[in-house]
């Protein structure tokens, strides 16, 4: 369409109803208190983490990437976070350069991802330097992963109302993680069960819920430098399907 960007097509808020502008500003409001102590939060955390693990880890993971293969150490991708805006998402490169990185999910034994780039995707490291956007306010330390833009289109065309997983900002880590939601998603069935979860954090949000997505977190990533991928299967294997059966979902 002419004279509308791609990140505009996607959930672009004029878009929105009245009774969805109502329903956001009572959710806002009603959790006010929460976000700001939850932004207070990032700001530290993320201060801390540049300010000590940065010039730890950096250097190492940069050295272990330039050795591994060629290109830049660093990968950046337009992501849509809060609200549908978009902004530029920073991670480590896991991949060989290519010209499918953002039009095409990476998937399991993917032969574009690099020998080293296959531990950091295990581990989580890749998204060390997130904690940059959560700095700057693209993101927080927990909430729904940030998609790209084909990702958002091809989802918001396959499930009704997704745009409710963006009334939050999207997080380095989130429920669908701990839960096994990790890698592509698709089929149907798992673009849905990952949705599935996103909603039920958007709906349940609350400083108890981040400290214990955080804790399980860690837990996941060192199950993971022994286990790899089986680290996910576990994970979801120990969750009920009626654990978010009685949900409601948006």
């Amino acid at each position: 369409m002419r004279g509308t960007s791609i990140e505009s097509a996607i959930y672009h808020p004029k878009k929105w109803n009245d009774n969805w502008q109502v329903s956001l500003r009572n959710y806002i409001d009603n959790k006010r208190t929460y976000f700001i102590f939850k932004r207070c939060v990032d700001l530290v955390v993320s201060t801390a983490v540049m300010a000590v693990i940065f010039p730890v880890f950096f250097p190492f993971i940069m050295l272990l990437i330039s050795m591994d293969s060629r290109g830049p150490v660093f990968f950046k991708q337009k992501r849509v976070g809060f609200l549908g805006r978009t902004f530029w998402c920073y991670k480590f490169r896991t991949m060989y350069v290519n010209d499918e990185a953002d039009t095409h999910q990476a998937i399991r034994n993917d032969p574009r991802v690099t020998p080293i780039g296959r531990l950091l995707r295990q581990t989580g490291l890749d998204e060390l330097p997130q904690f940059v956007n959560v700095f700057l306010g693209h993101m927080s330390i927990v909430g729904p992963r940030p998609h790209m833009l084909k990702d958002s289109r091809e989802f918001s065309s396959v499930i009704a109302n997704y745009k409710f997983r963006n009334l939050v900002r999207p997080g380095i880590t989130g429920m669908s993680q701990i839960r096994g939601c990790r890698g592509p998603a698709s089929t149907f069935q798992s673009i849905f069960r990952r949705y599935q979860w996103d909603a039920y954090y958007v709906r349940s949000v609350g400083f108890a819920v981040d400290m214990r997505i955080m804790a399980e977190t860690v837990w996941l990533m060192i199950r993971s430098l022994f286990l790899g991928d089986r680290a996910d299967e576990i994970g979801s294997s120990q969750v009920s399907a009626d654990r978010i059966g009685n949900k409601k979902i948006a």
